[in-house]
């Protein structure tokens, strides 16, 4: 039976046999049965490399902090993790300095400490999710949904439906609209600015 530890681009955690192609964590999750019971213990949630100096993690251990699994960074972003300081330095890098520069009201630093981001990212988690009409200001990478039940990631002005599995083809980009944007605000303004996101490979096709 699969461990509940898959990450849905709503932030969910829940049990499929997939296990994605990015890891990280929220600090620990579950009690002394190994069983999910909270959605996050700290603010710091981290984007991390599925394997990083031969290192060995219990992934639903007691006492640690609980293993999450992500189909790709699109997938981790939207749920408002960011980059891991220490297995993916250049990637988290990269992603502060944009981060500084497109959010010039949340910091004055141009490599801002990494609790700084995470406050901002911790803010917009538990806010409420703004609505788009129209889908084409937002970049690559973004993900919304026009029902609380599906959520679609936007590339090329298409729309992509989430499975844990991989990306369905892409649909019209006015079903159901207006959108919910899920993707993290100051993280949108990342992913406009450049930032090379990951995608799973499911969204080039065949």
């Amino acid at each position: 039976m699969p461990s509940q530890n898959r990450v849905t681009p709503f932030g969910e955690i829940i049990a499929t046999p997939e296990r994605g192609t990015m890891y990280g964590n929220r600090g620990c999750l579950v009690n002394s049965d190994g069983r999910i019971v909270r959605q996050f213990k700290e603010i710091r949630w981290l984007i991390c490399v599925l394997k990083f100096k031969g290192r060995r993690h219990p992934i639903m251990a007691p006492g640690r902090y609980t293993g999450l699994f992500f189909l790709d960074e699109a997938t981790a972003l939207a749920t408002g993790h960011r980059p891991c300081a220490e297995c993916q330095r250049e990637r988290f890098e990269m992603f502060r300095m944009r981060w500084a520069m497109e959010n010039p009201e949340r910091t004055d630093f141009p490599r801002p400490p990494a609790p700084v981001i995470d406050a901002v990212l911790h803010a917009e988690r538990l806010g409420t999710k703004p609505i788009c009409k129209d889908i084409y200001d937002l970049p690559d990478g973004t993900f919304v949904s026009s029902d609380d039940r599906d959520a679609y990631l936007l590339k090329a002005g298409k729309l992509f439906r989430w499975t844990p599995g991989g990306y369905e083809l892409p649909i019209s980009a006015k079903i159901g609209s207006p959108f919910k944007i899920l993707t993290p605000a100051s993280i949108v303004r990342v992913l406009k600015a450049g930032y090379p996101v990951d995608l799973h490979s499911t969204v080039f096709g065949p």
